[in-house]
């Protein structure tokens, strides 16, 4: 794998991203410089060449007025940028892997040339997504950038059914800013065909998925690391909730993953249920050290209850999840498992996804990845996965600002344990951007909680669904937070309390005095905190936690 190819390209595709995208929003009246270009407000009608919006566009140009008003340019820009680059990195792996439903290359053809293929093809499309009448007006025109641009607009929205997390529904301001010249050889997708090897994506090279996928998101987020470490050090400025994805976030090599996967998950299976030929597949497995008598007779206990488990018995969390490495070797190793009690693969991936992997992030782009390389990996096994309607445990954690009593009460429907579950999960997530999987919830009746969100999504009369989604996404993180789990994997992240914001160093101090100093540290405790009696936790950590007070 040419990793100085990966490198190079994820920093120029930011920055690309960013500049085309930052262009769009110029070309609609909105900039860097004021929400509104020559005083244009919430009402233009006009592009900056006079040309008169359609009715869409005029409506997606509201939309993006009123989102850089809450969040501001440079923050929008950021997110659409990195919502494009994954969304380009997930067709270009699964167009190489033979993954799309229509088995139709997006971004190349078969030979590997940038010639989209769904251009070239665009009348063989069967998906009922795509409109052929308006196909046939666009070759009609010899228009191919406005077919093209139509055409992969159109791909995203189809896969949102199969890959919902991973592709959301486009449209609004996200597609506004999709950018133009897209059919050009140093185009953003021009360059991810040609300058990373097509070898690099398949999931049959040694290191897979994994390797490709994580590599381009730290590398995409490197410039960005180093500007907030440079703050830090020259002008003392904190690290905000915004940066700590990028001052945090570190691909885990290969065989760090495999060591601490096979020496925890490995470990509690093999030891409950010997088996030598599994052992044998596991090149970091470490046999257990000789003994004490005493300590031997309590291991042999612990093995015992080891003994009772079920491979669907098996929680396994990464609390930090990034890019989804350690549950994608996970997912092979529990596959390993099951197929040892004669499971076979198709039913094994279906009840991993449902039963065994659980992941957290605060860092909304890398969740979406980690839940692609997730649903990747049960496409191997089962090439009928995703017409399944099954999807994994996997979220970004949200934060409860904003959420006020009129919402919780119209979810409550005057149930007077629903509205103080809901209550007490409000409080209990607030700013949860900030601190993560770090949080403590209450023990709440989520099941409750989730049957009534669940009935209120059903209700024709339900007015809004974002506000709706929103609460979802909190009983849904909030139940992972809540419950135990056999096995914790993670690779932490480091910061130490000197470049913690005001924040986040007064949670900490207040909630982990024993572990205040760093956030690796903080997360060691928590995870043992989560783990039920007899679990194991797998974390990387300085050696500096056994020293320091």
């Amino acid at each position: 794998m040419n990793k100085s190819a990966i490198q190079k390209y994820a920093i120029w595709a930011r920055n690309e991203l960013r500049d085309q995208i930052a262009k769009r929003g110029y070309y609609f009246g909105i900039d860097a410089d004021g929400i509104n270009v020559d005083g244009k407000d919430e009402t233009c009608v006009y592009a900056r060449d006079g040309r008169l919006l359609t009715d869409t566009e005029r409506k997606q140009r509201n939309e993006l007025f009123r989102l850089v008003k809450e969040k501001g340019f440079d923050q929008v820009v950021e997110e659409v940028s990195y919502t494009w680059f994954n969304r380009l990195i997930a067709l270009r792996f699964m167009e190489v892997n033979d993954y799309l439903p229509e088995h139709i290359r997006v971004l190349s053809n078969a030979n590997n040339e940038f010639k989209p293929e769904i251009k070239t093809r665009a009348l063989d499309l069967e998906d009922p997504h795509f409109d052929k009448k308006k196909i046939l007006n666009l070759i009609d025109k010899n228009d191919d950038e406005e077919l093209y641009r139509y055409l992969l607009l159109t791909e995203c929205n189809a896969l949102n059914d199969i890959l919902p997390q991973m592709f959301e529904k486009i449209g609004g301001y996200t597609e506004l800013l999709l950018p133009n010249n897209l059919l050009k050889a140093d185009s953003v997708i021009g360059k991810l065909v040609s300058d990373i090897d097509e070898a690099d994506w398949d999931v049959k090279s040694e290191g897979g998925q994994v390797q490709i996928i994580g590599w381009l998101y730290q590398y995409y987020n490197q410039e960005l690391k180093d500007q907030t470490f440079n703050d830090l050090k020259k002008k003392n400025k904190k690290i905000s909730k915004e940066r700590i994805p990028a001052a945090t976030q570190l691909f885990t090599p290969d065989w760090i993953v495999h060591y601490m996967v096979e020496n925890s998950l490995g470990r509690m299976w093999v030891e409950g249920h010997p088996n030598d030929e599994l052992k044998s597949t596991w090149k970091y497995y470490l046999e257990e050290a000789e003994q004490e008598p005493e300590v031997e007779e309590q291991l042999k206990e612990i093995r015992k209850e080891y003994s009772k488990l079920n491979p669907q018995d098996i929680k396994f969390l990464d609390p930090a999840m990034g890019s989804g490495h350690i549950l994608v070797v996970a997912f092979d190793i529990l596959m390993q498992i099951y197929e040892s009690q004669g499971i076979r693969p198709r039913e094994a991936a279906k009840s991993i996804l449902e039963n065994n992997l659980y992941g957290l992030d605060i860092d909304d782009r890398a969740a979406q990845l980690a839940y692609f390389a997730v649903m990747m990996k049960a496409r191997e096994y089962d090439r009928k996965i995703f017409s399944r309607g099954i999807q994994p445990n996997l979220y970004s954690i949200q934060e409860s600002n904003g959420i006020d009593d009129s919402l919780i009460d119209y979810v409550a429907r005057g149930d007077k344990k629903l509205r103080s579950d809901l209550k007490t999960l409000v409080k209990e997530m607030k700013d949860a951007k900030e601190y993560g999987s770090i949080i403590t919830v209450s023990e709440l009746d989520y099941k409750m909680l989730g049957e009534r969100i669940d009935k209120l999504k059903n209700d024709p009369s339900l007015l809004d669904i974002e506000a709706i989604e929103r609460i979802t996404s909190l009983v849904k993180v909030g139940s992972l937070l809540a419950q135990k789990y056999e096995i914790i994997c993670t690779n932490p992240p480091y910061m130490g309390n000197p470049g913690m914001d005001s924040k986040l160093s007064t949670f900490v101090k207040q909630n982990y005095p024993n572990s205040k100093m760093d956030l690796f540290a903080v997360f060691l405790e928590k995870c043992i905190q989560i783990l039920r009696k007899n679990g194991i936790s797998g974390l990387i950590t300085q050696h500096s936690w056994m020293f320091l007070p």
